[in-house]
């Protein structure tokens, strides 16, 4: 069953829904990568001390790998609320719990002060954070991907795709500022706290944003259709979205999990541990190794939106394995290039590294939401999304420091990533090709299950359907787009 289509909203509107997006995720991502670097920059002296330097960054990354394992839970908690009540929601009460939890860490008292609470409060909000970041993005990208513009739907959600490196941008930009203009000893006391407070005002910028936008006008549609059914009795109970997404779209669940282990792991050896790497192996200071990151980011930042676009006129699965691909290829090179000491060579390292990281995250947001039908694709994407993520991103900075550790070498890391594009290429390289998915189809194999209720042969079991007529026929009814105010 379609939805019918709803108003199409103005290129204002939609600039204002991107915007809502973008800032959250920024500010979300802000506060998560805020916390790795600081575990790898002074964490581990505050919180973990009288362990051997490289001992205490293991254990500071391993309460960062923490915030990773309730990633998932938060993907199902906030997915089964969020394909329930809306979107919208569910996106405040992410922005304040991460907001909060980062606010909090900023005026925790350390292992000197405290003993072995300190650890103990920074782990359980660094669940908190991880909680929240679970719900954040599957969210996010929903609201921009289900608000129109199905041409360029590529373009539109790598949006808030860009909200990781702006975060990153800003976090790593704040830190790297600190470390200029105060002696290690002042940024080691206090000065780190700063940019754990600085989220407090981040938060109420980006809740003024994000409350002044509507609901999905797709999510609407489909409640809309799933109450009149409720009320006149048409069609079986509805299902609990997560019962839905592992009954239909297990598959494509498993897809998700696959296309992020490149994606995940050679982000966060690229942006968390490269500030390891980079000032115990290669001999640069942390000023430089912060310097490099922060102007790697600005680069990543601009090129998601052009892969976004790039995947709406070739494919969303070419540009994801040319991305794929591409980290294989460039880990070697990567290593290499940081081990030189040059400042030059550690910002071409990791600038190539976060383009081609983008190649794969810019149509991850459209991927994704085409795969999942709209009353379980807020569901269906986070726990795609974030299930992954707790075997990719959240050991990462952990297994390529302890490989590090082992070996006193690159190549086991560098094989530890290729290793997780193989897997991504086998994913990526086995799933359907979905821009041109209809996400207005708000029923999908749902409407299998309401069929199956009535007895009909003819539907059981039907697929979540490919958009009947090509974007570019001009025998295509209206759909819902962005139009020019």
């Amino acid at each position: 069953m379609t939805a019918p289509a709803a108003p199409a909203p103005t290129l204002r509107q939609m600039r204002k829904v991107v915007a809502a997006s973008f800032i959250g995720t920024t500010i979300d991502w802000y506060d998560f990568f805020l916390y790795g670097s600081a575990a790898a920059l002074v964490f581990n002296k505050l919180f973990f001390p009288g362990s051997d330097p490289l001992v205490g960054t293991l254990l500071s990354f391993l309460t960062y790998a923490v915030g990773f394992a309730a990633r998932p839970l938060g993907a199902l908690v906030f997915g089964h609320y969020g394909d329930r009540l809306g979107r919208k929601k569910l996106l405040v009460l992410s922005l304040l719990l991460m907001g909060g939890a980062t606010f909090a860490i900023g005026l925790l008292p350390t292992h000197a002060t405290v003993g072995t609470a300190a650890p103990v409060l920074l782990t359980v909000l660094r669940l908190v954070q991880g909680f929240a970041l679970g719900g954040e993005w599957g969210g996010a990208v929903l609201l921009v991907s289900e608000h129109g513009d199905a041409r360029r739907r590529g373009f539109w959600a790598s949006w808030p795709q860009t909200g990781a490196p702006a975060g990153q941008l800003l976090a790593t930009g704040v830190l790297s500022l600190l470390t200029a203009v105060l002696s290690d000893a002042a940024f080691t006391s206090w000065g780190w706290r700063i940019p754990f407070l600085l989220s407090g005002v981040l938060v109420i910028v980006g809740l003024w944003i994000r409350l002044s936008v509507d609901e999905s006008p797709v999510f609407k549609a489909a409640l809309a259709q799933a109450e009149a059914r409720k009320a006149t009795g048409d069609g079986a109970a509805e299902k609990l979205p997560l019962v839905s997404v592992l009954r239909h779209h297990w598959r494509d669940v498993l897809i998700a999990m696959g296309a992020r282990m490149a994606e995940n792991i050679s982000y966060y050896v690229i942006t968390a541990f490269i500030l390891v790497y980079a000032t115990t192996s290669a001999g640069l200071s942390k000023q430089t190794a912060l310097n490099a990151v922060l102007i790697a980011s600005a680069v990543h930042f601009a090129v998601i939106p052009l892969w976004g676009a790039l995947s709406d006129r070739v494919g969303r699965r070419p540009v994801y394995l040319l991305g794929a691909a591409g980290i294989g290829l460039w880990m070697f090179p990567f290593f290499s290039l940081i081990d030189t000491g040059s400042f030059g060579n550690l910002i071409l390292a990791v600038t190539v590294g976060l383009v081609l990281h983008g190649a794969m995250y810019a149509p991850q947001a459209a991927f994704f939401s085409e795969m999942f039908a709209t009353r379980m694709r807020y569901s269906g994407a986070s726990i795609g999304a974030q299930f992954a993520s707790v075997a990719a991103g959240a050991p990462a900075p952990l297994i390529a420091t302890a490989l590090l550790a082992d070996y006193d070498s690159s190549t086991p890391i560098s094989l530890y990533v290729i290793g997780a594009v193989v897997l991504t290429l086998i994913a990526v390289g086995v799933a359907k090709e979905t821009r041109h998915r209809d996400l207005a189809d708000v029923e999908g194999d749902d409407g299998a299950e309401a069929d199956d209720a009535k007895g009909s042969a003819r539907t059981r079991g039907r697929p979540y359907r490919l958009s009947r007529w090509p974007r570019t026929d001009p025998r295509a009814p209206a759909r819902t787009g962005v139009t020019r105010a």
